[in-house]
Formats: C-alpha cells, sequence, structure tokens
C-alpha cells in the first residue's frame, strides 16, 4: 500500500532551534517582560525555598550528633542523651521545611499563573492571526503543521517555561548551596565527591550521543506508523471492498517492527545511564564514609557531619542531571517558540485601505477587464481574461478541470490580489474598497459543505445572525429542507457536530444554501452547489435557487452543462483564457468547445 499523502505533525521533542537566542529573546520581549515583577517573586521563593531545604541536613546531622554524644555519655556514666536538645533541633527541622515547602508552593502558584496567562494570550494572537493572512499562506501549508502551531507548540512552551524557570534556579542555588555546606564540613571529602563527576559526565555524553540517533529514528517511525493507522482507518472501506486487510496488516507490522527496534536501542541505552551513574555515585559514597569515618576517629569532624555530608553528596548529582534536561527543556521551547514567531511575523494581508470607497447601493455590473493572475509569479494561469456582467444576469463558467473556473471567482471576492488587470463593480475597482465589503456583497455555496460545531438555527443563521426565527424557517422552506429539519431530534435546535450520522452530504448542501437565501447577497457564486444532491431534489432545488437569483447577479460553476442550460451567458474557459461566449444555443450551433462538453456528457448519459 502507498504511505500517506501528506506529511503530518509530529512530536517535535528533539527540535532544535535555528536561532536559540533569537527566539527566547523575543519570548521574553514580547511577552514575559510583561510578568517581570510575578517572574520576581518566582526568583525570589525559588531561592528561598532552596536555602532552606539546604539547611535542612546539616540540622538533622546536629540531632545524630546529639544522639550520638549522649550514649557515649551514658556508657561513660554521664547524663545521657538530652531529650529537650533533641527535640528543639527537631522543631526548627520541621519548621525550616515548612517554611520552605510554603515558598515551593508561593513560586509554583506564581509560575502556573504566568504560563497559562501567557499561552493564553498567544492563543489569542495566533487566532486573531490566522484570520488576517491571506489564502496564499494556506496554499503551502497543511492543515496539520498549522494545527501542530496551535496545539503542540502553544503545550510545550507551556510546560516547559512552567518548569523550565523555576529547575533552572533550583538547580543552580542547590548545587552552590550544597558545595557551600559540603566545604565547610570537609574539603577533602568534597573533592572525593567531586572527583567523580567528570566520569559521569563523559559516561553520560558517550551514551547520550549514540543514543539520540536512535531517538531521532523513533520519533520518525512513530510519524509512519501514527499515518499508517490514520490512512488505515481513514479509507477503511475502501480497503474492506478491495481485499486490502492482509496488505494494510503486513504494511503497518513493517513499519511496527522499525518503531520497535529504533525505540528498543533508544530506551536500552538511555536506562543505562541511570545504573551507571548509581554505580559512580555508590564508589563515591563508599570512598566519603571511609575517609569520613577516618576523620572520626581522628576527632576531626562529627558522626552527625559525615551522615549530613552523605546526604549533600546524594542530593549534588541530582540538580547537575536536572541541569542537564533542563537544556534539552529549553531548546524544545525555543524551537516551538521559533515557529509560533514565524507565524505571528507571517505577512499579512491587508484588510483596510486609506479612503477606501464605501460598498453602498453597488447593484451588480460586473467587468472583468484583461485579468491576468498566478499563485506564483512565474507560473500564471489566467492569462487575459476579459467579461462583460450585467446586473441581474447568471452566468455560467464552464471548461475541464484546472482550467481557472475557480480562481475566477476567488479573485472575484479577493482572496487573492491580481498580477495584472482589474476587476470593476458598477464601474469601480475592487481593489478600492475594503476586502470585508467587497464580501459581504456575495453569498457563496461550495462544492464542500461547511457545517460547524452548533445547531442547525445558528448554522444557517451564519451570515446573518440578526435573524429571527420565522425569516430562518423561511430560507429553510425555499431551500426545500424545512421538512427534513423538523423530523431532527430538537428540530432546529439540534447540535451538529462531528458525530452526527444522520444527516447526508446532500442534506448538509442544502443547509449550507439556506443559509446563502438568509443572507440575501447582492451577487452569489453557486461552486457545483447541486454535486452533492441526488437527481430528484436537484430538480426541487434548482427551482428554489432560479427564485434566489433572480435581479441578482449569479456566477455558477458547474461540470454537469444541463444544469446551466437557461443561464444568460455562458463562460467557456480553457487554460486560463475565454475560448467561447454565448447562451447555451448559440454555443451549440457554433459545434466549438462547449458542444464538445456537452455532447461527450449527453453521450455518457446515454451509455
Amino acid at each position: 500500500m502507498p504511505g500517506p499523502m501528506r506529511p503530518r505533525s509530529k512530536n517535535h521533542g528533539l527540535d532544535r532551534a535555528k536561532d536559540f537566542k533569537g527566539a527566547m529573546g523575543k519570548l521574553l520581549k514580547n511577552y514575559l517582560i510583561d510578568y517581570k515583577w510575578q517572574l520576581l517573586i518566582v526568583i525570589i521563593f525559588a531561592i528561598g525555598s532552596t536555602i532552606f531545604t539546604i539547611v535542612g541536613p546539616k540540622i538533622l546531622g546536629n540531632a545524630t550528633t546529639e544522639i550520638y554524644t549522649g550514649l557515649m555519655s551514658k556508657l561513660s556514666g554521664g547524663s545521657g542523651i538530652n531529650f529537650e536538645n533533641i527535640a528543639h533541633i527537631l522543631l526548627t527541622l520541621i519548621t525550616i521545611y515548612v517554611i520552605s515547602s510554603t515558598f515551593s508552593a508561593i513560586q509554583g502558584f506564581v509560575m502556573t499563573n504566568v504560563s497559562q496567562k501567557m499561552t493564553y494570550r498567544i492563543r489569542n494572537d495566533l487566532a486573531n492571526k490566522i484570520n488576517k493572512l491571506p489564502m496564499k499562506f494556506f496554499d503551502t501549508k497543511t492543515d496539520g503543521e498549522i494545527l501542530s502551531i496551535i496545539t503542540n507548540d502553544i503545550d510545550t512552551l507551556s510546560m516547559s517555561l512552567n518548569q523550565s524557570i523555576t529547575q533552572i534556579i533550583t538547580s543552580i542555588c542547590t548545587v552552590i548551596g550544597i558545595l557551600v555546606m559540603m566545604l565547610s564540613i570537609s574539603v577533602p571529602m568534597t573533592f572525593i565527591s567531586l572527583i567523580i563527576l567528570p566520569i559521569t559526565a563523559g559516561m553520560v555524553g558517550i551514551i547520550v550521543k549514540k543514543s539520540q540517533k536512535y531517538f531521532k529514528d523513533q520519533q520518525d517511525y512513530l510519524g509512519h506508523v501514527n499515518g499508517r493507522v490514520e490512512e488505515a482507518y481513514g479509507g477503511f472501506n475502501i480497503i474492506k471492498a478491495f481485499n486490502g486487510e492482509e496488505k494494510t496488516i503486513k504494511a503497518f507490522e513493517k513499519e511496527n517492527d522499525e518503531l520497535y527496534n529504533a525505540g528498543w536501542r533508544a530506551q536500552f541505552l538511555s536506562g543505562l545511564m541511570r545504573p551507571i551513574m548509581n554505580f559512580l555515585g555508590n564508589l563515591s559514597y563508599v570512598a566519603v564514609s571511609i575517609l569520613g569515618g577516618y576523620f572520626a576517629i581522628r576527632g576531626r569532624i562529627t558522626v552527625g557531619d559525615i551522615q549530613s555530608f552523605i546526604q549533600y553528596s546524594r542530593q549534588f548529582n541530582q540538580p547537575i542531571a536536572q541541569v542537564a534536561e533542563i537544556s534539552a527543556v529549553l531548546q524544545e521551547m525555543a524551537a516551538a517558540s521559533e515557529r509560533i514567531f514565524n507565524f505571528l511575523e507571517e505577512k499579512e494581508e491587508v484588510q483596510h485601505i486609506k479612503n477606501a470607497k464605501k460598498v453602498g447601493d453597488l447593484k451588480g455590473n460586473i467587468k472583468f477587464e484583461n485579468v491576468k493572475f498566478g499563485y506564483d509569479d512565474d507560473k500564471i494561469i489566467i492569462n487575459d481574461f476579459n467579461a462583460d456582467v450585467k446586473e441581474g444576469q447568471k452566468i455560467a463558467i464552464v471548461g475541464p478541470t484546472g482550467a481557472g473556473k475557480t480562481t475566477m471567482v476567488k479573485l472575484l471576492m479577493r482572496f487573492y490580489d491580481l498580477n495584472d488587470g482589474a476587476i470593476y463593480i458598477d464601474g469601480n475597482n475592487i481593489a478600492e474598497y475594503d476586502r470585508g465589503d467587497i464580501r459581504a456583497l456575495f453569498g457563496m455555496v461550495l462544492q464542500d459543505t461547511w457545517l460547524f460545531n452548533g445547531t442547525v438555527k445558528e448554522n444557517i443563521k451564519y451570515g446573518r445572525p440578526d435573524a429571527t426565527d420565522s425569516e430562518v424557517i423561511e430560507a429553510a422552506k425555499a431551500a426545500n429542507v424545512h421538512h427534513f429539519i423538523k423530523t431532527l431530534p430538537n428540530g432546529y435546535d439540534m447540535v451538529l457536530n462531528e458525530e452526527t450520522s444522520n444527516i447526508s452530504a446532500g442534506q448538509k448542501q442544502l443547509l449550507t444554501i439556506a443559509r446563502v437565501i438568509l443572507a440575501n447577497p447582492k451577487i452569489l457564486i453557486l461552486d457545483e452547489a447541486t454535486s452533492s444532491i441526488d437527481t430528484r431534489t436537484e430538480i426541487k432545488i434548482q427551482e428554489a435557487m432560479d427564485n434566489l437569483m433572480k435581479g441578482r447577479t449569479s456566477f455558477i460553476i458547474a461540470h454537469r452543462l444541463s444544469t446551466i442550460k437557461n443561464a444568460d451567458l455562458i463562460l467557456v474557459m480553457q487554460h486560463g483564457d475565454i475560448v467561447e461566449q454565448g447562451n447555451h444555443e448559440e454555443l451549440l450551433a457554433r459545434n466549438g468547445e462547449y458542444a464538445k462538453l456537452y455532447n461527450s456528457q449527453f453521450e455518457e448519459v446515454e451509455e
């Protein structure tokens, strides 16, 4: 079986930013700077929490020393253990840990608040940005790429930010604090503990270098497996129809095996790090214990200091490992930020122009004059399009696939700007109006239906939110969909969503037609509007559409030429140019391109 046709979004965990400093600088300048006081609170409380935590083992060591001294005193005939001193030490220790936990909770609360508010703002900025981007941008991006930025990258940024800032502060303070406490207990013992670090770092570096390749392979193969699963479920009916189950299973097993092998190697190698670090750490503890015992015998340190030092030694490696992990988190955060800012910096479509004309009472006389257009400047698809459309005329645009039919109506609605030439409405160049004002003149029914998650009534009212219920019902009746709506649970208040399986494609199309009827536009665009409707329904809806188009300029794009026989003007397009124009009878009489198209469809019907 062939693989997925479109790239799917993957986990970006192994991505690295092309410009780490630039991405982090923009994040700081555009967003984080607005929370500087909250971040200062986070830093202060994180440092305070760490300091109180670091002091704990030293105080606990004092309690151990007090118990040891008391026992030795008892054996020598002395007063024994001073429980009052121990109680005082333990009370102090509990107080310190409570303060540390309180500080940690406060900084966590503030940091979570900052990260959530910031990501809320970024989501809003992205949502606003999407509505300002030109259609050309979406032609170069897949849906998965855009969704990945708005969902995956935002979540990555939020989680990374929440973890990294407090973790960095805590780790740095912990390393410095523990090092100071260890040096205050014994310089030789500190040297013994530190000498193992470069050995550990070297071993971990070797493992990371070898495992990184397999982690990358794992992510690649995971994307392939996800794509295979999506493809199989998306085309489940086709697979069943062509008995392709075995091929699908074999293809999946092959890619699943590759994922297993890469994942096994990656996890095995990364799993070696902890036992290696534990082994080397235990060697360090043994050396520290022997040296500490020797110093205790010589009276150079107390037993409690040995206990405190061992605790510090165990804690010392942890923040160093955390710093290494945080560096990866920061890279991930920078990569996500870079993609977000690249999206936010995309060139926007000009929505409003200076001294823009007002739409007013435009009637619908449209003129295409030497229109030239290409989605890419070096690939022109509309060469020299000229047409003169009078108010209220019904214009049909026909031609083979790729002739430029749909492109022309997109240009009319200013989804794209022309390379050359001009389009006029009532003698006014459409480039002299704001895009929103121009688009408000049009009503569109496309081949692909679009209904959002909402009630039937809300979907019909999309183009005219202030419409009354009675007006909605009249529009539905005109579209011959009122009776069907009444049969639905809750009728006009039924919620439509992806799980709505009792509405056919044709019925969805009728709802979109009702939406246009309610909007009452001055100019209509019907792009294969009846393609999803059966023949009997098509006859009914054609009558409703004919009534709707009376007095309105209408553009009809159709492959079934039988539906546009009564058009006032038929434009036959080929390779971006009009090769013929006239009404149905005139074009058939010429026996040209239109006659070939019409007769070929008639022959197909006869067969």
